[in-house]
C-alpha cells in the first residue's frame, strides 16, 4: 500500500509517499508543493487545486492522510488554512472517496515519537534514523513524512513489539521512538 501524506498549507504543504509491504515501511519520496504566494490568497486556491491533482496522478497512491487543523492565533491564518486544506480536499475526494484519514498534530507526534508534545527537531531526528533521510527541505516535509508513518503504523492497527513496563530515559516516551532507541545515535559535541 502507498499513502501520500499532506501537511496542509496556505503558501506551501509538505508532502510524503511511504510504502508498506508486509511490516516494512519504505521511503518513496518527499518535498513540498509552493503555491502562488505573491498572488492573493482567493487566486492561489486554484493553485492548491492544481498541484493537489498533480500531486496524485503522478505517484498514484492507495490512500492519503492529513494533518487535522490546529488551533493557531490569527484567525485570519486559520481561515486561510481550513480554505487551502478544503481545496485539497475537493481535489482528493475525486478519486479517494472513503481512502482519506486525518490524525491531529499530537496524535502523529505521540505515533512517532512517543511524546505528542515532541519537537520538530525531535521529530525528524526519529524520522532520519527509521527511514535513512539526511535533510528536508523544510518542517513540511517532515511533517508529512510524519503523518504518512503514523499512518501506516495506525493502518490496520500494527502491532509493535514494544515492551510496556520497560522505560527508557530521554524525551521518546514509549512510541515507536523508544523501541527504535538503540537504533538511534546521540550527536557526539
Amino acid at each position: 500500500m502507498i499513502v501520500l501524506a499532506i501537511d496542509p498549507g496556505s503558501v506551501t504543504a509538505g508532502y510524503a509517499l511511504l510504502k508498506k509491504e508486509g511490516r516494512k515501511i519504505s521511503y518513496l519520496a518527499s518535498g513540498i508543493l509552493k503555491f502562488k504566494g505573491q498572488d492573493e490568497f482567493l487566486h492561489r486556491v486554484k493553485d492548491i487545486y492544481d498541484q493537489t491533482l498533480a500531486l496524485i496522478d503522478a505517484h498514484e497512491p492507495d490512500e492519503v492522510a492529513l494533518e487535522s487543523l490546529i488551533f493557531v492565533k490569527s484567525p485570519t491564518a486559520l481561515i486561510k488554512l481550513a480554505q487551502s486544506r478544503g481545496a485539497m480536499l475537493a481535489a482528493l475526494s475525486q478519486k479517494f472517496h472513503q481512502k482519506i484519514f486525518e490524525y491531529s498534530p499530537n496524535s502523529v507526534k505521540a505515533t512517532v515519537t512517543g511524546h505528542g508534545h515532541a519537537d520538530k527537531e525531535g521529530i525528524q531526528k526519529f524520522l532520519k534514523q527509521y527511514l535513512g533521510l539526511t535533510e528536508f527541505k523544510t518542517h513540511d516535509e517532515s511533517d508529512a513524512l510524519a503523518i504518512a508513518l503514523c499512518h501506516l503504523l495506525n493502518h490496520g492497527k500494527v502491532e509493535l513489539n514494544i515492551p510496556k513496563t520497560k522505560k527508557t530515559k530521554g524525551k521518546m516516551g514509549n512510541g515507536l521512538a523508544s523501541a527504535l532507541a538503540h537504533k538511534i545515535k546521540e550527536p557526539s559535541l
